[in-house]
């Protein structure tokens, strides 16, 4: 069974089709709905932008798998008071081929601000519908704990740090099933052994009857007498194409490609593309005596959970040589020195659940985004360094890399660290930064002037058009989305069933 239909790039005159329902993105939002669809007889076609990638053509190296699998080579940018990249998948299964396959439930107390702020989500939500779709979802990708024999030294350490310094910490649980512990989640498991969408749900669905249509890119939605009735758009090859919908459009594009595709459209009711959220990242490097070789073992098999209360969520990172080279201090002979041992380099994050919001607008060749940290956010990024410095150390860390352009660049001692604490710079510019898990652009709820789509994941204004991505999210979850974005969508899937 062949898994795409259609490859855009051999597309060149114009292509017209048509379907029950048409998903535009194939990610675990879009692959979720497709296959909770199909399953119940409707007749689905999902719309990818990205092509299909077997695991035989993932490179090693990172630069090429940017170049391949990541839209815009990886070189996307959130401006603000401090430019950040933000990286997202671009390829059949969406960012679930390139991201570390890390599973989270939604935390309760998450979901439970979500109801107090609008209590229409209570309902729309329910605690005990969306658990047992995690639950459905996990089984299906086979989600479990990181072995230790998988690991590797980097994950084995944050576990050694964690427990010198007594705070609560865990192995990952990941979606994957057969991980040698390559290392190489990022790039694309070569060995297919990472349950991504490809590997999964979308073969789900072409079996139940879904066809995928991939190199298509999406860039309006048609809209008639007030409802959604398709999507038109280019091939990879330069053709056009229309697509019709005869029940519903279903947008699961992204934080960022969703609300660019509904102002492209036209529909710009309510705060679409404002209120972005996102978990934005600091790294520090620490350099120990054995080797680490921090490119094998689980790319991300450990994290440091107790210090979430604080919005702040450390996790071993797991990166090919020439990343891990990019992170080391020095220049000339020093910094030679430093390369020559880069097995023994050991790099860790933290995750800030930040609380800036940013916004989202179609640009000419991108989209414009904007996004500027809070004072508090700064603080946070200051204590996850901190925190990620006695982490290393207290595993064994030589010497620890800060990377706070103002501050020391090298750190010895834990004892030095309640200094870092108060007398690095708190200007966002001095810090190195990241966004991931991006969410909250077309936001959900009960009231038009601020919301989106409604808690039923209708667009406030359009019938036949949901979102059933990201963009909902009232807020960020301060862990890692994609199970509770699969859960959100199945809940999307079973609202669309009952329209039907």
């Amino acid at each position: 069974m062949s898994l795409i239909a259609v490859d855009g790039r051999t597309v060149r005159r114009r292509l017209d089709d048509r379907a029950e329902v048409v998903v535009i993105g194939s990610g675990p939002a879009g692959a979720t709905v497709a296959a909770d669809l199909a399953r119940a007889g409707v007749a689905v076609i999902v719309v990818e932008e990205g092509h299909h990638h077997p695991p035989t053509t993932f490179p090693a190296s990172g630069v090429r798998a940017m170049a391949q699998l990541y839209r815009d080579m990886g070189t996307s940018l959130a401006f603000g008071n401090l430019s950040m990249p933000y990286l997202q998948g671009r390829a059949v299964g969406g960012t679930s081929v390139i991201n570390g396959a890390i599973c989270w439930r939604l935390p309760p107390e998450v979901l439970a601000a979500w109801a107090t702020d609008d209590p229409a989500l209570a309902d729309a939500l329910p605690p005990e519908v969306i658990a047992a779709h995690e639950a459905r979802l996990e089984a299906r990708l086979g989600v479990h704990p990181t072995p230790a024999e998988l690991a590797g030294a980097k994950n084995l350490l944050l576990a050694r740090g964690a427990a010198v310094t007594e705070v609560a910490h865990r192995a990952i649980r990941r979606n994957v099933d057969g991980c040698v512990g390559s290392g190489r989640c990022l790039q694309g498991c070569p060995h297919g052994a990472k349950l991504s969408m490809e590997r999964t749900l979308l073969p789900d669905a072409v079996a139940a009857g879904a066809r995928i249509l991939a190199g298509l890119r999406a860039e309006r939605i048609v809209v008639e007498r007030g409802r959604a009735v398709g999507v038109r758009g280019t091939t990879a090859a330069g053709a056009p194409f229309a697509i019709e919908a005869t029940v519903a459009v279903v947008l699961a594009a992204s934080a960022i490609q969703t609300p660019c595709l509904l102002r492209q459209s036209g529909l710009g009711h309510g705060p679409v593309g404002d209120g972005l959220s996102a978990h934005p990242g600091v790294s520090v490097t620490g350099r120990f005596d054995e080797p680490v070789t921090s490119w094998r073992g689980a790319t991300q098999g450990h994290e440091v959970t107790g210090y979430r209360e604080l919005g702040i969520k450390l996790e071993a990172l797991g990166m090919d040589l020439g990343l891990v080279a990019s992170r080391v201090p020095g220049v000339g002979a020093g910094f030679a020195r430093r390369l020559a041992e880069l097995d023994r380099y050991a790099v860790w994050g933290a995750a800030i659940r930040a609380g800036a919001r940013g916004r989202v607008r179609p640009g000419r060749r991108r989209p414009l985004v904007t996004y500027s940290l809070t004072p508090d956010d700064v603080r946070k990024a200051r204590r996850g360094v901190r925190l990620l410095c006695e982490q290393l150390l207290a595993a064994g860390a030589r010497e620890v890399y800060p990377g706070i352009a103002g501050y020391d660049p090298v750190v010895h001692d834990r004892a030095e660290l309640p200094r870092l604490e108060r007398e690095a710079p708190l200007t966002p510019s001095a810090y190195s930064m990241s966004m991931t898990h991006l969410f909250g652009t077309a936001r959900m709820g009960s009231d038009p002037a601020r919301s989106v789509v409604r808690p039923d994941f209708r667009h406030h204004a359009t019938a036949g058009l949901y979102v059933a991505d990201s963009s909902v999210f009232p807020s960020n979850t301060g862990v890692n989305p994609m199970i509770a974005i699969m859960a959100l969508a199945a809940r999307c899937a079973e609202r669309v069933l009952a329209a039907r």
